[in-house]
């Protein structure tokens, strides 16, 4: 069965290419990015973790720590790591997991069998400090992910962890967001002092909470 929503994220010991790590002492009260490639050495996959590697800052900005991962092995983690490096223009800095016996990968159903019966496809997984997962995404293997959407779902997450609130469609950093439906209009008017603009009883906006 699939992992779902709000299920505990598997805890495992891994090698990567910064060391042993266990995986939910490692998270720590952080978030997690754990997203996975299918192998070294590809187009796709060395731009993104080239872009993840340019976007370091913005995740730790967030409490958040990024592990990549792929069924090849740690030497050529290394060697693929000095590649990205190279082409990107970046320092790849966060842990590139080796799963070659592929067992993070059946934990976290990363190998879809129709598509590829060895290789993991483009599944990423953001899990909260309480370590439950908070979004799943799989991606084909011909695509690249976008990390600034990535982003953009931690910061709506974060702002969901901490005030009663959820994001439009279409939402970025700065913008108003809605008072969720458990929130009665009377509470949300004293919880939101920025002012509330209501379109129907169940669709109020409020700006941003932390802006």
């Amino acid at each position: 069965m699939s992992l779902q929503l709000g299920d505990i994220a598997p805890d495992f010991k891994a090698q990567t290419s910064i060391g042993p790590i266990q995986f939910h002492a490692y998270l720590g009260e952080s978030w997690g990015v754990l997203f996975s490639h299918p192998a070294d050495f590809t187009p796709v996959c060395t731009t993104e973790l080239g872009r993840t590697a340019g976007l370091q800052e913005e995740f730790a900005k967030r409490n958040v720590k990024v592990l990549a991962l792929s069924v090849d092995s740690l030497e050529k983690h290394a060697d693929w790591i000095k590649d990205i490096n190279e082409t990107q223009h970046v320092t790849v800095g966060f842990p590139i997991i080796a799963d070659e016996d592929k067992s993070i990968a059946n934990a976290y159903g990363m190998i879809h069998p129709k598509a590829s019966e060895t290789f993991t496809v483009r599944s990423l997984f953001i899990i909260g400090p309480d370590k439950k997962i908070k979004l799943t995404i799989t991606y084909p293997a011909s695509t690249g992910r976008n990390f600034v959407e990535v982003l953009r779902v931690i910061d709506s997450l974060q702002l969901t962890a901490h005030y009663s609130v959820a994001t439009p469609a279409n939402w970025v950093d700065g913008e108003d967001v809605i008072v969720v439906p458990a929130v009665k209009t009377e509470d949300a008017i004293a919880k939101f002092p920025k002012g509330l603009n209501i379109v129907k009883p169940y669709l109020r906006y409020t700006p941003q909470p932390n802006k």
